[in-house]
């Protein structure tokens, strides 16, 4: 196969950024540096004015698939994703059915080879009914374990809600356990106090007060303190709060944490006052909170308390969305404007570009232990994306790939565009045109013990 050389592009990676040029063979990097390399019949792809940065690693989704493809699919989503910069993803267990076993876990994988556009990971769902016999088995072959959205089969399914449910965990598992951070109990008190009040039309204001501050905080504290005692490898799930970032650690580099976070792209492009227009298009789970929140997360990001941003990607149909408090479902659709919002808020002087790509790309890979991706390295995977800063562009119903066919983001106008994504140096994505002859591939991890969080325990 030809080599293809992409030059005159600005490139941003490993913290920094050059003009220069990058060459791929197949499906990996051969070349990255700042003169245009000499390699016999390549194709050169002239990206002057564009930014190239490497593909996002999105490290929660819930793409719906199997089971509640009336939301989304991994054909409509990963066709999202890669429109918006996303190369690859994590998705949650909390699919029909739950991935809650090997076999279920291995079914996914399966429908994903035949329809994702995006390289894919899965989570393995943990809760009550199957902690101990999963934790009496190998579970080095997933990245993670997590209870995310497994809350909504039924009560009690939060880990964060029972202490001795999470000693059991910490002490028996050396894998990532990554958690919902909110107690229930709280959640359901103050549910109680609002329906004594409004009835089921509870205005929707009023969410992050019910889905308070203090059930946010007092899990990540519990969540902390344990991990802490046994050592264990802890990944606390989109942080709402400033409150809660103050608790994690930056005096030491990513590499060496057993305690990490992230946060969720809506917790930082929303405050609470963007409930009286949005209503509940903006419930999501953990609320959207305080302006001074918000604030406090972006500062969390820049000051590496925070290791990595999300979407928590989580679509439903607008008839599930627009509806009575109670009624109306939590989460909603981001993956396909995430990239552009977070170059936004760097426009608005929030962020730098390095720290972004650090946290969107690199991090997600170091973090969970992703094999050859996330930098733009000789022999690493050529995931990567090709970014106009100056294209305005409008989101509105036209553009929108999302399978639910809504965004929260809806009639806002983005100053960078999207204009190319490559996954595993196939160009899927082309100003608009996708190119489905192949698909994504499961993410490789690391072997255990090369695993950041195996080798500083």
């Amino acid at each position: 196969m030809a080599i293809t050389i992409i030059t005159n592009a600005v490139i941003i990676n490993e913290g920094k950024t050059f003009n220069g040029s990058v060459a791929i063979e197949q499906d990996r990097f051969i070349y990255i540096g700042e003169t245009m390399p000499e390699y016999t019949d390549a194709l050169i792809i002239d990206a002057k004015g564009k930014y190239l940065i490497p593909g996002v690693i999105d490290g929660q989704v819930h793409f719906r698939d199997p089971g509640v493809t009336h939301k989304a699919d991994m054909e409509s989503e990963s066709k999202a994703a890669v429109a918006g910069g996303v190369t690859s993803y994590i998705d949650m267990p909390n699919s029909r059915p739950n991935v809650l076993n090997h076999e279920v876990w291995q079914a996914k994988n399966a429908l994903a080879a035949t329809k994702s556009l995006a390289n894919y990971d899965f989570y393995m769902g943990l809760n009550n009914d199957n902690v101990d016999a999963l934790l009496d088995t190998d579970t080095t072959g997933y990245s993670c374990l997590s209870d995310d959205g497994l809350y909504f089969a039924g009560p009690g399914n939060l880990l964060a809600d029972s202490e001795e449910t999470l000693d059991k965990i910490f002490s028996k598992s050396k894998n990532i356990i990554a958690i919902h951070a909110e107690i229930e109990g709280i959640i359901h008190e103050n549910e109680q106090k609002f329906k004594a009040e409004y009835g089921e039309d509870v205005p929707v204001k009023f969410h992050p007060i019910i889905r308070s501050e203090e059930a946010c905080v007092k899990a990540t504290e519990r969540a902390i303190r344990l991990a802490t005692k046994h050592n264990a490898r802890l990944h606390v799930l989109h942080l709402t709060t400033a409150k809660e970032a103050a608790m994690f650690h930056n005096d030491i580099p990513l590499e060496e944490k057993r305690i990490t976070t992230e946060a969720s792209v809506h917790h930082l492009w929303f405050s609470d006052s963007d409930y009286e227009e949005k209503g509940t298009l903006i419930k999501w789970n953990p609320a959207i909170k305080t302006e001074q929140d918000r604030l406090g997360l972006i500062a969390a990001i820049n000051d590496d308390r925070i290791d990595i941003i999300t979407t928590d990607h989580a679509p439903h149909t607008l008839e599930e969305k627009q509806n009575t408090y109670f009624k109306a479902m939590s989460g909603g659709p981001f993956v396909q404007h995430s990239l552009v919002a977070m170059i936004e808020l760097h426009l608005q002087g929030y962020l730098t570009l390095e720290k972004i790509v650090e946290k969107m790309c690199h991090n997600p890979a170091l973090l969970y232990g992703f094999k050859d991706r996330g930098y733009i390295r000789p022999g690493y995977k050529a995931d990567f994306t090709l970014v106009d800063m100056d294209s305005p562009w409008t989101v509105s119903k036209d553009n929108i790939l999302y399978k639910c066919g809504w965004s929260p983001v809806e009639g806002q106008t983005f100053k960078a565009q999207v204009k190319q994504t490559y996954v595993n140096g196939h160009k899927v994505f082309d100003n608009g045109e996708f190119d489905t002859s192949k698909k994504g591939e499961q993410l490789e991890l690391l072997p255990w013990e090369e695993r950041i969080y195996v080798k500083n325990a």
